[in-house]
């Protein structure tokens, strides 16, 4: 994969874990009972995380001073 490839790829899980944490407040703010779909959206909200934290380790290495 290229680095731009993975630059757009960042960019569409950004967008997914937003659209997902705005859902997650919608369900909650609304009093949704289903407690098993809230969870769901929650933990692919969390894999998004891992997968948006190692795409920016890789393409913005640690440098040691």
């Amino acid at each position: 994969m290229t680095e731009e490839e993975m630059r757009k790829r960042l960019a569409a899980l950004s967008i997914e874990h937003r659209d997902l944490d705005a859902a997650i407040d919608a369900l909650t703010s609304a009093g949704v009972r289903d407690q098993l779909q809230i969870a769901r959206l929650k933990k692919r909200k969390l894999l998004l995380k891992d997968q948006i934290a190692m795409i920016e380790d890789y393409l913005i290495p640690d440098i040691i001073a």
